[in-house]
């Protein structure tokens, strides 16, 4: 059987998320809201020496903010951010889980307000080294998990 090689393009300018845990590359890009903004490249199943099988999202022409890359934490908390100026690697950026998250997280209580009643959701940081949150509303704890995790509306 022949090595398969993999060609994934450089991009000029812009942001590679990396070490995604595959199948959560989609989920990525609808957690960041990257619906028709120019030219995403997504891989899906990469092989990786760190993991077992990895995805990879290119955002070309665009350089995500820290609070965006952050967000990404909820899904891929080991995941690699690197900004791309000139086509080299101008910064490599550590994630960390936002302080709070509105909108985009469900609470697992079935009788939250949240819920319940249509409030929009809001989590605070509860322990970050396991990415624990706690409900505002009826302070359930739940760790951020990719079941969890909502599509922002369009």
């Amino acid at each position: 059987m022949t090595e398969r090689a993999y060609k994934v393009y450089a991009i000029e300018n812009g942001t590679v998320i990396d070490h995604i845990p595959t199948p959560l590359a989609l989920k990525v890009v609808r957690v960041l809201g990257l619906h028709g903004e120019g030219i995403l490249t997504i891989g899906i199943g990469f092989s990786s020496k760190k993991m077992t099988s990895k995805d990879i999202v290119k955002v070309e022409n665009r350089e995500l903010s820290p609070e965006e890359t952050n967000m990404i934490a909820l899904i891929a908390p080991d995941a690699t951010i690197n900004i791309i100026k000139d086509g080299r690697v101008a910064e490599k950026r550590r994630i960390s889980p936002p302080d709070e998250v509105r909108g985009i997280m469900t609470c697992p209580n079935p009788n939250c307000a949240s819920n319940r009643l249509g409030a929009v959701s809001l989590f605070r940081l509860e322990v970050p080294e396991q990415v624990l949150y706690r409900c505002h509303y009826c302070e359930r704890a739940a760790m951020a998990e990719p079941d969890l995790i909502v599509l922002p509306p369009r």
